[in-house]
């Protein structure tokens, strides 16, 4: 695949001086800066969400969704000893709907909204401020990386936040694996074969393998904290339990609601790839903690969702309204829907009583 050179965006011109300058870019770096470049990354200069942006996520379909989510908050912070202080983060918090609707569910447990110190780690500055709009006079604070977030117990939701860290992919070819990188023809990015890697896994040729070391090393660091000093993670995202035996290509591009060439419009499209949910769960394991996952749909259905789509549904009263709660309540668990691509990790400390939902 190529992108085109006609009406490119500023970072395209950007990384092919950089491939021009350097040679062929891993595609871990080309996704890195597609998301994160200071000036025109992704994620650093808009606000993605919503039917007028270019994806739309769990937390702006139903307020169900947040909600749950808070009351499994309390309950794990109940579990844990109720600690007097606490941080609740959230990895890439989106507009704050998340947050919010958490917090108003979460209030009904007696005292975990004042022992809460909100932390959001975020790096856009227009979904920061959205995020202050969502979150207004509850005192949140912001983070650029997770390594930043204050000492003390830890409880930590990451909802579609694994999928958006840079990928390593590997490609075999000629008996060996290669490094799979963005290289030029003729001045456009194409996707092609860089170094030979020490992989020593037998796989026909034409196998895609995929890893990645920013996601590893983030869950890892973040349940060693939480083994040392308590507290809980959950992450929920797309992704199989464990990854196909044959490999697989899984990184894409979305833009307006619609797949696109990765290659295309770098910056002006989101780049994800298949969470690999094992290899997280061994990572946090390593780290001293213990790990539980399951469906997204599952997970929902466990802490409530259909009798909080009832109740929403009744008090909505018209139809229509009724309507939107029950199509709602099937986007967000629903085997077809998001209900078994999704899935829900929690990691604990081990030891510790096994969270809710996860039974």
């Amino acid at each position: 695949m190529t992108a085109a050179l006609d009406d490119e965006p500023p970072l395209a011109s950007i990384l092919r001086r950089r491939i021009a300058h350097d040679g062929p870019m891993p595609v871990q770096d080309f996704m890195a800066l597609c998301l994160g470049h200071e000036a025109h990354g992704y994620y650093r200069t808009r606000d993605p969400l919503g039917a007028a942006g270019d994806f739309i996520t769990a937390p702006e379909i139903s307020q169900m969704f947040g909600e749950l989510i808070g009351l499994w908050l309390a309950a794990v912070w109940r579990a844990s000893g109720a600690p007097a202080r606490f941080v609740l983060a959230e990895l890439g918090p989106g507009r704050g709907t998340l947050m919010a609707d958490a917090l108003r569910a979460a209030g009904r447990a007696p005292g975990f909204v004042e022992a809460a110190q909100i932390w959001l780690v975020e790096t856009s500055a227009p979904l920061r401020a959205r995020q202050a709009e969502a979150l207004a006079e509850r005192g949140a604070r912001w983070a650029e990386r997770a390594e930043d977030l204050p000492a003390g117990p830890l409880f930590c939701v990451a909802n579609e936040f694994f999928d958006a860290l840079p990928i390593r992919q590997a490609v075999r070819a000629g008996g060996r694996w290669r490094e799979r990188c963005v290289g030029l023809d003729g001045g456009r990015m194409v996707f092609g074969l860089g170094q030979v890697l020490p992989l020593d896994l037998n796989a026909p040729d034409g196998t895609v393998k995929e890893e990645s070391p920013a996601s590893t090393a983030l869950i890892g660091a973040l349940a060693g904290r939480i083994a040392e000093e308590g507290g809980a993670l959950l992450a929920l995202d797309y992704g199989a339990e464990a990854p196909r035996a044959g490999g697989g290509d899984t990184l894409q591009a979305l833009r307006a609601q619609a797949p696109e060439d990765p290659l295309a419009r770098p910056g002006e499209a989101d780049l994800t790839a298949h969470v690999d949910f094992a290899a997280l769960s061994a990572a946090a394991r390593r780290a001293g903690c213990s790990t539980a996952l399951t469906p997204q749909g599952a997970f929902l259905e466990r802490l409530g969702l259909t009798e909080r789509a009832l109740a929403l549904a009744r008090a909505a009263g018209a139809a229509a309204g009724a309507e939107a709660v029950a199509a709602a309540h099937r986007r967000l668990a629903h085997p077809e829907e998001m209900g078994t691509l999704f899935k829900a990790l929690a990691v604990w400390p081990a030891g510790g009583a096994r969270p809710p939902g996860l039974e």
